[in-house]
């Protein structure tokens, strides 16, 4: 422990020119790694931060992190071969060079570093520099602001000349010199298929690459009209963020590639107003990754999801945020390359939000929130939102369904974390069609939520549901009702026109990789009316036992089906909560009466909107611009409510 905070003393006086008060600085009280560690970071300069950019972060918070930087420093120490530069294969190759120069590697990172692109042709005219492909700007620009002062004078200075050249003009609007504006064909990432002198896929992390490395060069190379042109991009997705909410919401793989674009941003600009929307951006995206983490699980709805996420620290964005967040039992044995920018940036999340990835706030609560269309800069995706979410933070799980008016392929409308001792979390995912749990909100799936209770409900044509739980949960049949047992959580699912599960054994071996301690059980649907399932959760301060939950499931629960036939079902809760769904066949958004209330989805805007009386543990409202945050005795605010595009 004495020698961890003697190295974090180190690190935080070089990184952030704070002094660290009551540690020794003799070498002799850290190992050779850890003072070599230091060296390379001190050798760095990592950047220089104002005070009033910063979030404040405890000794102990600081310390966990540097723990778990160097465990990823050292997972990355020493390898062969970083990979290559042919294309995008930077977004690999660079960060494991720049880790391995971490691990006291310098001359062989480097020489990595500034080698000759394999595609140097085609970059000609940025002087054989590779300034187009926008997974290979992110670690372009941390190679030139970051590891510059390392490499060869005349290379640096010819990424100079080419950023100068490439920013002399907005980049994605200038015909490029072989391939002008593309032919269509090809890959999605040829230089041949979109033309121009940059990356131009849409994609909210591509999108933030490109957009936040532009700026980057031009306002190092004095580009200052190409510079304003991406100042005021910049401006206006802080603000969709803060009002109307991000296209590609808390997908399990990208949500990091995006948030390591802006720590660039956050680390190497020199306008104070760029820096400061930043670190908006950081915090708002910190949050969004918060409230889907939990001990090492990504979970609730969430848009991009490739279906391999669920189960602990599997999910890519889970592995990245465990840098912050950790509080796992698990180890990290596969971390992410993006978490190189995570580890030489200044930048940290606020304290408010730790607390909300841990779970620290009062509890139980329910939280709404609202989710734009993927593109939301595109004229008119920015009138309303494309989904509405529902999460309910239990004592020992959350679980967070999705309501939308279509059905959206790469969408998870559903997932379940419960808490586990030994892995973390256990997950409970469920979904129609195939015989897998796999991605998708599926045409015809309507579901609603209310706290702990939740209708799924689909049209005939539907053939099945897929459930995934847990090797260790134990399953039982009771009164036609479903229990399944997890450690501290308890399910009981009432099937409607479902016959009984069946174990599979599932043949893909992506999956079988993915899931070695999982099982997914499949239902097949019966007859020609509605069906699906109502779901009730409980847990110890809810029901007190297992015994006493399924006692009180079986005698004071009841699922009327007597409007079935019009699509209508009403569930009644052990605790006196009933939830009613009525299934819309004109879009995918049902009828929804909780307690016998209509809820009013075009009166449910809010992007976050906890439904407590002072709107704890987190508020942002639809268009109004101000983040709020409440948990573990901390407060967060951040606000930005307007474009300001007269800079």
């Amino acid at each position: 422990m004495k020698k961890y905070l003697t190295f974090l003393a180190l690190f935080i006086l070089v990184t952030f020119g704070t002094t660290f008060i009551g540690c020794s600085y003799k070498d002799n009280l850290i190992t050779a790694q850890e003072i070599n560690y230091f060296r390379q970071f001190s050798a760095l300069n990592l950047p220089q931060i104002e005070q009033q950019f910063r979030n404040q972060w405890t000794p102990k918070l600081e310390q966990g992190f540097q723990e778990r930087a160097n465990t990823i420093i050292n997972f990355y120490a020493n390898r062969d071969t970083y990979g290559n530069g042919y294309g995008e294969n930077e977004k690999r190759s660079y960060p494991r060079a720049m880790f391995d120069f971490l691990a006291g590697n310098q001359d062989k990172a480097i020489a990595f570093l500034q080698k000759e692109d394999p595609e140097a042709d085609k970059h000609q005219h940025t002087d054989g520099i590779d300034y187009y492909y926008c997974f290979t700007l992110k670690g372009q620009i941390r190679k030139y602001f970051l590891y510059g002062k390392y490499l060869d004078p005349a290379y640096k200075q010819r990424m100079f000349e080419g950023a100068k050249k490439w920013t002399q003009e907005d980049p994605l609007t200038r015909p490029h010199p072989v391939y002008g504006l593309g032919n269509g064909e090809g890959r999605d990432w040829d230089i041949s298929r979109r033309g121009r002198w940059v990356d131009g896929r849409n994609t909210d992390n591509l999108r933030a690459m490109r957009e936040t490395s532009v700026y980057l060069m031009a306002e190092e190379t004095g580009n200052e009209k190409t510079r304003q042109i991406y100042k005021q991009k910049i401006q206006r997705y802080v603000w969709a963020l803060y009002n109307i909410g991000m296209g590609e919401w808390d997908s399990e793989v990208y949500h990091g590639h995006t948030f390591a674009s802006y720590l660039n941003l956050y680390d190497f600009a020199k306008d104070p107003e760029v820096k400061q929307l930043a670190k908006a951006a950081l915090d708002w995206f910190s949050t969004a990754a918060a409230m889907k983490y939990y001990r090492g699980g990504w979970g609730g709805p969430v848009k991009r999801d490739y279906g391999t996420g669920n189960a602990p620290l599997n999910s890519s964005s889970a592995r990245t945020f465990w840098l912050y967040f950790d509080d796992t039992p698990l180890s990290n044995t596969d971390p992410e390359e993006d978490t190189l920018f995570f580890i030489t940036s200044a930048y940290r999340p606020p304290l408010a939000v730790i607390n909300l990835a841990h779970k620290n706030f009062n509890k139980p609560v329910e939280v709404f929130s609202s989710k734009p269309l993927y593109e939301n800069w595109k004229p008119g995706n920015d009138q309303q939102p494309g989904y509405w979410e529902t999460q309910f933070f239990g004592h020992t799980y959350q679980m967070g369904s999705l309501a939308g008016t279509f059905p959206d392929g790469d969408v998870a409308p559903f997932k379940l974390m419960a808490y586990n001792t030994d892995r973390g979390v256990d997950y409970f995912a469920v979904n129609t069609g195939g015989n897998i749990v796999s991605p998708g909100k599926k045409p015809g799936d309507e579901i609603g939520q209310y706290q702990n209770l939740l209708i799924w409900l689909t049209f005939p044509s539907t053939p099945s549901f897929n459930f995934q739980i847990p090797d260790t949960a134990k399953l039982e049949i009771e009164h036609d009702i479903w229990f399944i047992h997890y450690e501290k959580t308890w399910l009981a699912i009432h099937p409607i026109n479902l016959k009984k599960y069946e174990k599979i054994t599932v043949n893909d071996e992506r999956i079988n990789k993915a899931y070695p301690k999982e099982r997914f059980l499949h239902a097949e649907t019966t007859g020609n009316n509605y069906s699906g399932f109502a779901l009730e959760v409980g847990e110890k301060e809810s029901h007190g036992s297992y015994e006493k939950f399924k006692q009180k499931v079986k005698q004071k629960s009841s699922l009327n089906l007597q409007q079935l036939d019009r699509g209508e079902v009403t569930f009644n809760g052990t605790t006196g909560n009933v939830l009613q769904l009525t299934y819309n066949w004109q879009n995918l958004l049902p009828k929804i009466l909780r307690n016998g209330k209509v809820h009013d989805w075009l009166k449910n805007l809010s992007l976050y909107n906890s439904q407590t009386k002072d709107k704890s543990p987190i508020y942002l409202g639809y268009k109004e611009g101000k983040l709020k945050i409440k948990g573990g005795g901390d407060e967060f605010m951040n606000q930005v409510n307007k474009i300001n595009l007269n800079n």
